[in-house]
Order: structure tokens, then sequence, then C-alpha cells
């Protein structure tokens, strides 16, 4: 379970990191001495690439929790068997135990 903290927590710092650095980028832009079509040009690029950045870690995000959940349901699925087994034991020890006291 610390491993899905973390790669939640790593996903934070990576968007906030791409967040920082498109802010950045446009700041620099904004200062730069360049003609209003460059300007809008090169913000208009940065623009579609940080979506296009966002879009693919958020693809990346949705997997690792299908994934995630898809391995909870295993072992989901694990557990609840081993616990009606368990179960199943117990009912047949108490029905053997009821017939041994019905002998004696």
């Amino acid at each position: 379970m610390a491993d899905n903290d973390n790669g939640a927590g790593l996903g934070a710092v990576l968007l906030s990191f791409l967040a920082g650095a498109a802010v950045g980028a446009g700041a620099a832009l904004l200062l730069a001495p360049k003609t209003g079509e460059e300007l809008r040009g090169k913000i208009k690029n940065l623009a579609e690439d940080a979506v296009d950045k966002i879009k693919e870690y958020t693809s990346e995000a949705q997997e690792k929790i299908k994934s995630t959940i898809e391995e909870g349901k295993g072992v989901l699925s694990e557990k609840k068997s081993i616990l009606n087994s368990a179960i199943e034991a117990g009912k047949e020890a108490i029905e053997r135990e009821k017939e041994r006291l019905k002998g004696a």
C-alpha cells in the first residue's frame, strides 16, 4: 500500500513540476523581445505541449489505477476463497463434534 501512496505523491510532484515549468516558460516568452505573432505562436505551441503532457500523465495515472484495482480484486478473491475454506472446515468440525457428542 505504501507504494501506491508514493506513486500518487510522485504524480502530484510531476504535475506540479510541469505546471511550474509551463508558467516559467510562459513568463520567459512574455518577457523575451519577440514580435506579437512570434510570441502568440510560441504561447500556442507551449499550451499545446502542456495539454499533451497533461493528457499523457492522466492516461498513465488511469492505467495505474485500473491496474491497482485489478490487483486488489485478485487479492480479495484469493482471501475470500481462503476464508470460505476456513468456514467450511469449521462447519465440518462442528458437525463432527456434534456427532461425537451424540455418540458419547
